[in-house]
């Protein structure tokens, strides 16, 4: 059983269903127009939420904001909490690689241990001791309709009335997340009216916190319900602090199915995150984690990425035994990739992070100067831009007649862009952000042209290789590869072969081309460049015979590496 895991469990006539009910609810939510849910109360600035609560996180013309009314955009990680009470050092680790925010799984006590009130303001706590805005959310709801052991969502919301008196007065700090998704496939349309009935049963206690609702589907909402019944869950909300949460997992697997949904919510001016999503390919698909990321950025809509660790099938751990300094390939991406955690996070302002009621831009940084042109990578570096507060990182694109690609992100006036092909011409430009997310005008552009292809001059390497998962006819493996150079290799290819007729059927970290028993590996965008000392990861799946023998050579670009 994968417990912290979403799923689909779609058969070919459920997929049919599926599509005929998604379009349907790309009708319904797609013809709204934004609408007052509860009359306009004197004061209220134009185009408020009217009724909306600013004690502290809330929610504002389809926005989650500040109670000071800055924009918060969630980028943060799930951390598995109720099951792992012992790693209390994870919120520590999940802040200093750059998130903002965690949501925390806790238990109302139906299928698993309860979390007490005093283990909750403990998480709480934490949270606020390492900067980070806390989503608190009950799992046992999980799959409720069609997973037997699952609760109700109104056992849910007695946990949280139960935890009020930790929870008031937390309103800056904490969102409560009532029920992780609180339907399975049987029936989903079942999921609005208790839902309607867990907000009203929350606000009628008290709260005035922000509260998230899950989707049905196992949070997927594949068959469009919570699309279609998003707006009246929402005018349910006597004080219009209502966020909406969308899993996103191999039902999401093409960019249109991704930018649909979500746009769909922003154009009807209904807040919505996601709280929940996946990257490396599984039994049920291949979700597009890379269109996930860069919707969400260019959206400005939050989003949560599963798992920090201790999944059953480690496949979406991000990190390996909750150590921060093993970073999975699926870590790597979330936290360090194009769109991740390290480029796009803002700490709160409840923090100190960004300024309210900054609206002045930078400077434009000065033109970028290309050096340590090579196959596959160039060093950008620039004049630093000004700001009234402070600049606090650089957007790199790539310039391509009018359309512009993020490339790279940097916190100083320099970095080295990966990734790139041969022999070819690119241009670039620079711009420069303050913490409030003020963006400055473009830079001049550079053009360079790479150099052309070859071999890292002085590769030095070692190759670690470890089966983690294995069952009957396939097995889950990991290859770590080392830089154990002076210098860093910029784009790389990993060549090895299988002894046991052993067929790679998925990779994340790396793209792979398999030819007889030899297999090549190049790496991916986010993987290119190993800096010396350090180390990349890539991740796969395979299927094998009666026996399993692990390669016990490895060449990079060309060079034999030493086996770990």
């Amino acid at each position: 059983m994968r417990r912290t895991r979403s799923t689909t469990r779609k058969n070919l006539v459920s997929t049919f269903l599926a599509g005929l009910a998604a379009l349907l609810g790309l009708v319904v939510l797609g013809a709204l127009v934004p609408t007052a849910a509860h009359a306009q109360l004197p004061g209220d600035p134009p185009g408020a939420s009217p009724g909306a609560l600013a004690t502290g996180l809330h929610v504002d013309n389809g926005r989650l904001l500040e109670g000071n009314g800055n924009d918060f955009v969630m980028r943060g990680v799930n951390h598995a909490h109720t099951w792992y009470p012992g790693e209390t050092q994870s919120l520590a680790d999940i802040k200093a690689l750059g998130a903002n925010s965690v949501r925390v799984v806790l238990s109302d006590g139906h299928r698993w241990s309860k979390n007490s009130p005093e283990d909750v303001a403990a998480v709480i706590a934490q949270c606020k001791a390492n900067r980070l805005i806390c989503v608190l959310e009950v799992h046992d709801t999980t799959g409720y309709g069609e997973d037997a052991a699952a609760g109700t969502l109104d056992h849910a919301a007695d946990y949280w009335i139960g935890l009020k008196s930790v929870l008031t007065g937390q309103e800056n700090y904490v969102i409560v997340n009532i029920g992780n998704e609180p339907w399975g496939n049987t029936d989903p349309a079942g999921w609005t009216d208790p839902t309607i009935a867990a907000v009203k049963k929350l606000r009628a206690a008290g709260f005035e916190h922000t509260i998230m609702v899950d989707a049905p589907n196992w949070g997927q909402d594949w068959q469009g319900v919570m699309r279609a019944n998003a707006q009246a869950v929402y005018d349910a909300d006597t004080t219009g602090n209502l966020i909406f949460s969308i899993h996103m997992y191999s039902v999401f697997d093409t960019a249109a199915e991704i930018t649909d949904y979500l746009n769909a919510f922003v154009t009807a001016k209904l807040p919505i995150l996601i709280g929940e999503f996946g990257g490396p390919a599984d039994q049920y698909g291949d979700p597009d984690e890379d269109t996930m990321m860069a919707t969400a950025q260019q959206l400005r809509l939050g989003y949560l990425a599963w798992s920090w660790s201790g999944n059953t099938d480690p496949i979406l751990d991000l990190t390996i035994g909750f150590d921060p300094a093993q970073l999975s390939s699926w870590g790597q991406r979330i936290f360090n990739g194009a769109n991740g955690i390290a480029q796009t996070s803002e700490e709160a302002t409840i923090y100190g992070g960004g300024t309210p009621g900054d609206t002045q831009a930078p400077t434009a940084p000065g033109t970028p100067g290309a050096s340590a042109v090579a196959a596959t990578s160039v060093t950008l570096t620039w004049t630093a831009a000004t700001d009234n507060v402070g600049v606090t990182a650089y957007d790199v694109v790539r310039v391509s007649g009018s359309s512009e690609t993020t490339v790279a992100a940097a916190t100083t006036n320099t970095t080295t862009v990966t990734g790139l092909t041969a022999n070819t011409a690119y241009t670039f430009a620079v711009y420069a952000r303050d913490a409030a997310g003020n963006r400055s005008a473009r830079s001049a552009t550079v053009s360079v042209t790479t150099a052309d292809g070859g071999s890292t001059p002085g590769t030095s390497c070692s190759v670690g290789y470890r089966v983690s998962n294995e069952w009957p006819g396939g097995f889950q493996g990991e290859i770590t590869l080392r830089n154990t150079g002076t210098a860093a290799i910029s784009g790389w290819k990993l060549v090895f072969a299988f002894a046991g007729g052993q067929t790679v059927s998925n990779m994340w970290g790396g793209t792979p081309t398999q030819s007889g028993a030899s297999v090549s590996v190049a790496n991916a965008s986010y993987t290119a460049t190993i800096p010396a000392g350090g180390s990349v990861a890539v991740g796969f799946t395979a299927n094998k015979g009666t026996t399993n023998p692990a390669p016990t050579a490895f060449t990079l670009n060309g060079t034999t590496c030493a086996v770990a």
